[in-house]
């Protein structure tokens, strides 16, 4: 084929998909599901040990699973995510081996749904779902409750759930109620209400509740709304509002005085900045550089506050190991907010870097746990500028880990960026190579053609390949064209 051709190929693929929309809400539920080819089982098989453990998971025929709900009156709590994927492995790790959860997922119907299962991608369309993971909660007639934070405090997220599987008002709904302008709706709600809407998993919404731009404006709405007896829920919302106004596009950086202390304020109550950890340390970069101005002594008071919340959240054993490296790569964004990316930070902080990813190494021994950990200390020594070690660290897991390529795609960033294009492509196309399941081998492969464009447009030869393989590989099946793997052709196609 020629390489000109080939965005023509893409396009008819991607036609393929949108001859049949999918509805808006979940089709009354069938009553089987297609068989699963081995090719795809096999993968699906590889994530079972890591939580199924105590919890009766529903796989493949997801319609049933909704059947069987209904039949029952029992919520269905719906997973999605990835062998591979680092936070998923961490939900795994965290949430679903805990006692209290196994013993609440017998209240409902638990239904997983693998990225590279069969349909999966069209179950994903259905469901609104994108990134991984996504946990929905559903009523048991199949309408929407709400999704939850699979990045929140463990206690949170149980909390919530509990909250999800005691009420009967979607999120939505109780979103309306709180917008009201007249405010009696808002009026009757219950705290439970509010908080549902604070730990929202606004991040995976995929535009259920709000348009996507309307995500900052509405949060600052509900921050300010909320009843001024519930001072935590509605510290919370703010803070969302903020990180969600410096992600937005256009965003600048601005002396904003106000938001500072309040900011301020909740950075030195640790025990809010635990129950916050997903925001304090996640983002901590977006809301630092929005409502500080650069090299300002605000922002400099600012960071020192954060930074001493952050050290708090390191030394919490009660965290897990990969929050724990997460709040030290926030301390690292913090340093290089008015630095150069180049510049090297101060030897104290690689020093502690260096100490907390050799713990974390040494103490974590659970497969699926390691996933999570060392895909977050590899992040950390990159980020610290040890990029030889971060090399070390993920050239050692290879032999470890049960999805090896996703760390030969932290290899090839690692190479990228030290301008190692050579190296760089071939950890591109080795991930490529050993990546395993439909989708996932998609998603690598259009990463490895896109990579080739970028890093080397002028090998046609090489670019060709590798797309003639993507497509090569790509099944004829219709319920292949949704979902992330519509998105990775149609980026694939863009950039040829």
């Amino acid at each position: 084929m020629n390489i000109k051709l080939l965005p023509i190929a893409f396009a008819l693929a991607l036609w393929a998909c949108t001859k049949t929309p999918e509805p808006t809400t979940p089709p009354k539920p069938k009553t089987s599901d297609a068989a699963s080819p081995a090719a795809t089982q096999r993968v699906a098989e590889k994530s079972d040990a890591a939580h199924e453990a105590g919890i009766a998971w529903r796989k493949g025929d997801v319609d049933a699973a909704f059947i069987q709900a209904r039949a029952d009156n029992k919520p269905v709590f719906l997973y999605w995510g990835a062998v591979w994927c680092p936070p998923c492995n961490q939900v795994k790790a965290t949430i679903f081996n805990r006692q209290d959860f196994i013993e609440r997922s017998r209240l409902f119907v638990p239904v997983y749904i693998d990225g590279d299962s069969p349909s999966a991608q069209k179950l994903g369309a259905r469901f609104k779902v994108s990134g991984y993971p996504t946990m929905i909660l559903f009523k048991p007639d199949g309408s929407e409750i709400t999704r939850l934070p699979g990045e929140a405090d463990v206690e949170q997220y149980m909390r919530v759930l509990q909250m999800g599987m005691n009420g009967v008002r979607p999120v939505k709904d109780t979103l309306s109620a709180a917008l009201d302008k007249s405010g009696n709706a808002a009026a009757r709600l219950s705290a439970e209400d509010w908080r549902m809407l604070a730990y929202y998993s606004w991040d995976t919404d995929e535009q259920q509740i709000v348009a996507k731009d309307k995500v900052p404006s509405t949060l600052a709405n509900l921050a300010r709304s909320c009843p001024a007896d519930q001072h935590d829920t509605a510290a919370r919302l703010e803070l969302k509002a903020l990180a969600a106004a410096a992600g937005a596009k256009g965003a600048k950086a601005r002396d904003d005085k106000a938001a500072e202390d309040r900011v301020m304020q909740v950075l030195g109550d640790p025990k809010f900045a635990r129950e916050n950890f997903d925001v304090i340390v996640y983002s901590v970069g977006e809301i630092a550089g929005y409502i500080t101005l650069p090299k300002s002594a605000e922002r400099a008071r600012l960071a020192a506050t954060w930074n001493s919340a952050l050290d708090l959240l390191i030394a919490d054993r009660s965290l897990s190991t990969a929050d724990r490296l997460a709040a030290l790569g926030a301390k690292i964004e913090l340093a290089r907010l008015d630095t150069p990316k180049a510049a090297p930070l101060p030897s104290a902080l690689q020093n502690t870097v260096r100490d907390e990813v050799t713990r974390a190494d040494r103490e974590t021994t659970d497969p699926y746990a390691r996933q999570s950990v060392i895909s977050a200390a590899a992040d950390v020594l990159s980020q610290a500028g040890l990029m030889d070690e971060s090399d070390g660290l993920l050239n050692a897991e290879l032999t470890r880990s049960h999805s090896p390529y996703y760390f030969m795609l932290g290899l090839a960033g690692n190479a990228k960026k030290r301008g190692d294009k050579a190296v760089a492509l071939d950890w591109e196309e080795k991930a490529y190579t050993a990546a395993d399941g439909p989708a996932t081998r998609l998603q690598w492969g259009v990463h490895y053609v896109n990579a080739l464009v970028d890093l080397a447009p002028q090998d046609a030869a090489r670019i060709e390949k590798a797309a003639q393989s993507v497509i090569g590989e790509l099944d004829a099946n219709p319920d292949t064209f949704y979902a992330r793997n519509g998105r990775s052709l149609e980026r694939m196609g863009k950039k040829l």
